[in-house]
């Protein structure tokens, strides 16, 4: 279908969801303040994700997948994450270093840069793989794109040293930029061995080589290579951030599918907060990935919106103005008017294996929105034939629940914990030590 087709097309799928949505157009006011009152929180209904925009309900994994699937994909591609080029025809890779005795022989290490656009152009990303040098290859893979550059993630001086543009606050940054110091600086959410002694691979890449996070107008990074608009006019649709990091994990498995040491089969996608919102993103569009895990995404990620508790759409939208499409914007404190949530987003991934992480003290993610959400996905996980999430209410604190969806509420803040990464293996244990991955059609 030509591109313009295929906009008029969404657009007027658009116009159908939003007429129909079960949710009056009315305005509500949200106060400056979070909400933390379970009390306060408004009243909402969601909507069904076995219920097509006509009004007809899903009665079989057929519908869901020829109709109701792609119906919704489109829905929040145009109404929050904005739509994403696809795989570039010139794609390229380019390996840097490989190291088969790494980390005093216990891991084969490779550094590689995934051109775009086919040139030593600088428009690459930096890929860093981890992998056990005594397991019987090809290894599963861990996919987790990283904050501070791929030299933050292990005390190893062989890791390339980042030169993009990175957040101020981090230890080691100088003007933006990495400096020796800040080697090792994102170490303790990247427990390499444990991951390597469980069996898996660990590969990541910083999200800064997709794109700068912070609002330049979408001048730099893979938005300014690929956007090309009639007459410069960004359409409201245009993909933000979050649709540009998740496109990055894509390019990763693009290279892991080349890769014969690793399982592209087996590779298992988690984010934390920003990230675990792109993780969803990117596992609801991308069917190759074989286990989706979101740790403390919140609002835009795993949390219920409807919900209004802690962080809010306007909240996240006036913060960061750059994450999602500028339609998402005309749901500032108007959550009810959302013809969908993110139960939809994580059914999007089924039938394969989802995990949502929470933390107590990380209220602004609203634990209990991202349980609810996880509930919320169950019934087309059960369409599917799995058997879903296996609770009803909400676990206790440190009471990890795994189905076909895992969910746990650990203690502590908003962070990536050893305690997280334990179940994460655990999870994926479960689900990959088979013949086939869970899910696999």
């Amino acid at each position: 279908m030509p591109i313009d087709a295929r906009r008029i097309h969404r657009r007027r799928v658009w116009l159908t969801l939003l007429l129909l949505s079960s949710e009056p157009l009315m305005a509500q006011t949200r106060p400056a303040e979070p909400n933390y009152d379970e009390a306060k929180v408004p009243s909402y209904r969601l909507p069904d994700p076995l219920v097509m925009a006509d009004r007809q309900p899903v009665k079989d994994a057929a519908t869901w997948r020829t109709k109701r699937r792609p119906e919704l994909l489109a829905l929040f591609e145009r109404e929050m994450y904005g739509q994403a080029p696809v795989k570039p025809d010139v794609l390229t890779f380019k390996t840097l270093e490989s190291d088969r005795q790494a980390l005093d022989g216990a891991a084969i290490r490779k550094q590689v840069s995934i051109f775009f656009k086919g040139l030593n152009d600088g428009m690459d990303m930096v890929l860093l793989v981890y992998l056990p040098a005594k397991a019987a290859r090809p290894v599963p893979v861990f996919l987790v794109p990283n904050f501070q550059g791929n030299h933050a993630v292990a005390h190893d001086p062989k890791i390339q040293l980042s030169t993009r543009w990175i957040g101020p606050n981090y230890p080691g940054v100088v003007n933006n930029r990495a400096t020796e110091e800040s080697r090792g600086a994102e170490a303790s959410r990247f427990p390499i061995g444990m991951i390597l002694k469980a069996g898996y691979g660990l590969a990541t890449y910083y999200y800064g080589d997709l794109d700068p996070d912070y609002d330049d107008g979408f001048k730099n990074g893979v938005h300014g290579a690929f956007d090309s608009f009639e007459r410069g006019r960004r359409p409201t649709d245009a993909w933000g951030a979050i649709a540009a990091w998740a496109w990055g994990a894509s390019r990763a498995l693009d290279y892991l599918e080349t890769d014969p040491d690793v399982d592209a089969r087996r590779v298992i996608l988690m984010g934390h907060s920003r990230l675990g919102k792109t993780a969803l993103w990117a596992g609801a569009q991308d069917e190759r990935f074989a286990i989706v895990i979101s740790n403390n995404s919140g609002c835009g990620g795993a949390a219920l919106s409807k919900r209004a508790f802690g962080e809010t759409v306007a909240a996240i939208n006036r913060a960061f103005p750059h994450w999602f499409c500028a339609n998402f914007r005309r749901y500032n404190g108007r959550e009810a008017n959302l013809p969908f949530d993110q139960h939809e987003l994580i059914a999007l991934i089924a039938p394969r294996p989802v995990y949502v992480a929470s933390a107590v003290e990380d209220r602004w993610a609203d634990p209990k929105g991202e349980f609810l959400a996880a509930l919320g996905a169950d019934p087309v996980y059960r369409l599917l034939g799995t058997e879903g999430l296996p609770v009803k209410q909400m676990p206790d604190v440190n009471q990890p629940v795994h189905g076909t969806i895992g969910y746990h509420i650990r203690s502590g803040k908003h962070d990536v914990t050893d305690y997280d990464w334990q179940q994460y293996i655990a999870f994926a244990d479960r689900h990959l030590r088979s013949s086939k991955p869970a899910g696999d059609p």
